[in-house]
């Protein structure tokens, strides 16, 4: 693969602001395809100019200005032929104006306004004209690009390159037959440099028949390093964990609860996963409440039963507090010893911990991500499970699994359901099992859209509420006053409410505060020695009090959908009729009632996954800007879903077949864009 730097006219100042891009290579050069595109390719006379519309006009200056009300503005008129057309600069350089004189022939390109004096354009992209000078014959790129990067530098950049480059197929021609796509030079040659009579709506929806050949190759990548890394993951050896004869059937009946069939279903899985010589790579997707943590616990017993021990990671100290308190209520009658590690203990707690692991006396060890540090040592890990794994970069996840040798089975576990086009395409190499079903006896939880304007009506249900014995949340975004969002904090809403409510006992738990007091400030909560507690969405992950029966949300309108469904979902955990309140501001915008509009009308978490998808893209759904996992530039797992099919179906045969064409397309795509990241 040719790097930027081996291209003899590329200058060093060049390739440092392509690197700012993530661009290294040739390959990946080609690669950095166009945001949109400008028709620079015909004039268009001022009569004919159309308000709405951007369009190219070339004439001479006959005034040129600069006024200062109501504020400093460069106006300049053009004139043709047919007209007069007005150019206004709201920020300029002396360079600008010695440039757009009376007299000298410009060409400008930008969108039509309508202005006191005719036609307008604000800040237009303006050329000296000479004999010289002609008509574009292409319709002109606009690139991604960085600070000290200009579009007609990087667009020479990729000229330069799209010339010197044989653009090969990587793989064989049938791999494209059912499409009948233009083949990949074409397409690139296409896409950098379209034609004027191309249909620039289709081309800007990526619609072409050129988008859809490289958003299909795109996908195909992705699918064929899935599959390779399954694979790889099949070869390697890991210890074989035979089924449980006694500590599951005996945790099972000292429960006061039946498993659901779905449990029984997922649990049957994973333990059949567990009894191969290949480590387990599950994902176990579970909405908020269906009982995750039991079927972990039960795959846990497999394994120490099996002589092995188990890591239990979770993200937050709140949430590994928690499944350590049920650990010690499950399995400290089965004679289990289990160790806590955080980063917040104390030396000697955290040595007595590290110790105890070291010698195989700690079975189970349950902590956040103080257990893939460096120091600490298993003896015989053989099953790592982490529960919200979206919340672990991947580095984080690997660190955890090279702690056992051979490698250690992983289980992954999430209350944010995976839309169906996310699991073929970003989960493609894991084993996925769902718990579809929740237990019985859990009452729904009925939400509520309640504008801001009636807080004082809210403030009453709280009262009423927590009178009858009922414990309520009141969750607010931010801890600190910020002036640009205006929202209501924590800390302030935390003294409102003890003025509101002096006769109840109120907490408040924020991210800032110390491990030790949001632990306590939890613990008190769960005992019921608070009615009230105060939150940011630190409490978003698994926290669980049954006896909370209502959960007032402010500023519901500035939070994703999957994010109000976890919220939501820490209230209606026991028989009580539970109601979640979303506060929202009057003014909202469309995509704000739409959000809104879909968590009051479903309580499905995969609905609302999908619709959260939709609406914020998959970057931020995945939180792949902390996971390391790259992101598709070019498909789009909406639109392009039937390529996803295909690309697929048709991935198992090409490994078999034709591995070293598989080879070269992954180096183009995986090499030439992005490494990825093996989870």
């Amino acid at each position: 693969m040719t790097m930027l730097s081996e291209i003899k006219t590329f200058s060093k100042p060049l390739i440092a602001n392509l690197n700012k891009l993530g661009l290294y290579n040739v390959q990946a050069l080609l690669l950095h395809l166009p945001l949109r595109y400008i028709d620079e390719t015909h004039l268009v006379a001022v009569r004919d100019l159309r308000v709405g519309e951007a369009a190219q006009v070339e004439g001479e200056v006959v005034h040129a200005e600069v006024s200062y009300k109501p504020r400093k503005t460069l106006i300049v008129r053009l004139e043709d032929a047919s007209g007069q057309l007005t150019l206004r600069f709201l920020h300029f350089y002396p360079s600008q104006i010695s440039a757009l004189k009376v007299g000298n022939k410009l060409r400008v390109y930008g969108e039509v306004r309508s202005g006191f004096f005719g036609y307008e354009m604000v800040h237009p992209t303006c050329k000296a004209v000479g004999e010289s000078t002609c008509v574009a014959e292409t319709l002109t790129p606009v690139y991604p690009t960085v600070a000290g990067l200009t579009q007609g530098t990087l667009r020479k950049a990729i000229s330069i390159v799209l010339k010197q480059n044989v653009l090969d197929e990587t793989l064989p021609a049938n791999t494209y037959q059912q499409f009948h796509f233009p083949s990949f030079s074409s397409s690139l040659q296409a896409l950098h440099n379209p034609p004027p009579h191309v249909d620039l709506q289709a081309l800007e929806n990526k619609a072409t028949p050129e988008w859809q050949r490289l958003a299909f190759d795109e996908l195909l990548a992705q699918q064929l390093s899935m599959r390779k890394h399954y694979a790889r993951r099949r070869s390697v050896d890991a210890p074989q964990l035979t089924a449980s004869k006694k500590l599951v059937s005996t945790l099972l009946k000292s429960l006061p609860f039946a498993l659901t069939q779905a449990q029984q279903k997922v649990a049957l899985e994973i333990e059949s996963d567990l009894t191969q010589p290949h480590p387990m790579q599950r994902l176990l997707q579970g909405d908020v409440g269906s009982g995750k943590t039991i079927v972990a616990c039960m795959a846990a017993l497999q394994a120490i039963e099996s002589g092995w021990q188990v890591a239990f990671m979770a993200p937050t100290e709140i949430l590994a507090e928690q499944h350590y308190q049920k650990m010690l209520t499950w399995l400290t009658p089965l004679n289990i010893q289990i160790a806590w590690l955080t980063g917040s203990q104390s030396k000697k707690d955290r040595e007595f911990s590290m110790h105890a692991i070291a010698n195989g006396g700690a079975q189970l060890i349950v902590g956040t991500h103080a257990l893939f540090q460096e120091a600490v040592q298993f003896k015989k890990l053989g099953l790592a499970i982490i529960d919200e794994q979206h919340r672990f970069g991947v580095q984080q996840r690997l660190a955890l699994r090279q702690k056992g040798q051979p490698e250690p089975h992983q289980l992954m576990m999430t209350a944010t359901p995976i839309p169906r086009t996310l699991s073929m395409s970003y989960y493609a190499d894991l084993d996925v099992s769902i718990i579809d079903e929740l237990p019985p006896g859990r009452t729904p939880i009925v939400t509520k859209l309640v504008s801001d304007a009636r807080r004082d009506e809210i403030l009453q249900r709280v009262r009423e509420s927590c009178a009858l014995g009922h414990q309520a949340y009141w969750v607010c975004p931010l801890i600190e006053e910020s002036e640009a969002l205006q929202l209501a904090t924590a800390n302030d809403t935390y003294a409102l409410m003890q003025n509101e409510f002096p006769e109840l006992q109120i907490g408040l738990i924020h991210g800032r505060m110390k491990a030790v007091e949001k632990q306590a400030m939890m613990a008190a909560f769960s005992s019921g020695d608070l009615q009230l507690l105060v939150a940011t969405t630190v409490i978003e992950v698994g926290v669980d009090v049954p006896k909370a029966s209502l959960m007032v949300i402010e500023h519901a309108e500035r939070m994703g959908l999957s994010q109000l469904h976890q919220l939501r979902g820490r209230v209606g955990r026991g028989a009580t009729k539970s109601t979640c309140i979303l506060l929202y501001q009057n003014k909202l915008s469309e995509t704000a009632r739409a959000r809104l509009k879909v968590i009051y009308e479903s309580n499905d978490g995969f609905s609302i996954a999908q619709a959260d998808l939709n609406l914020r893209g998959p970057g931020e759904f995945l939180g792949v800007r902390q996971s390391g996992v790259p992101m598709l530039k070019i498909a789009d797992l909406n639109r392009d879903l039937h390529l996803l099919e295909a690309a697929k179906a048709i991935a198992d045969k090409l490994l078999k077949d034709y591995p070293d064409a598989v080879d070269r397309h992954l180096d183009r795509w995986m090499g030439g864009v992005s490494q990825l990241v093996k989870v």
